[in-house]
């Protein structure tokens, strides 16, 4: 068994950030639900203001096993080709 401290400080690491884009119009979005309780009317709605006040094109809602898994990486492969981004919601 491990056993964690909670108060211990965190480890600091090096994080790159995926590069903005300059505009959102035009841009393709994918959007990843998790099946958990208000996840997929979540991202509907993210979606549609995107596309809205963005110009954005939702490509895709794709719909994970469950919360606990992953995207597969076929998934993940096609999600790549279609969408310039992908947003991934949690919902409760």
């Amino acid at each position: 068994m491990k056993l964690f401290d909670p108060t211990a400080d965190p480890i600091p690491r090096a994080v790159t950030l995926a590069p903005r884009p300059r505009e959102l119009r035009g841009l393709r979005v994918a959007l990843v639900e998790n099946t958990k309780f208000n996840s997929a009317a979540l991202l509907e709605r993210i979606g549609a203001r995107l596309a809205r006040e963005h110009g954005m094109q939702v490509v895709q809602m794709h719909r994970k096993r469950s919360p606990s898994h992953g995207v597969t990486e076929e998934s993940a492969d096609t999600l790549r080709r279609i969408a310039d981004f992908v947003v991934s919601g949690i919902g409760d």
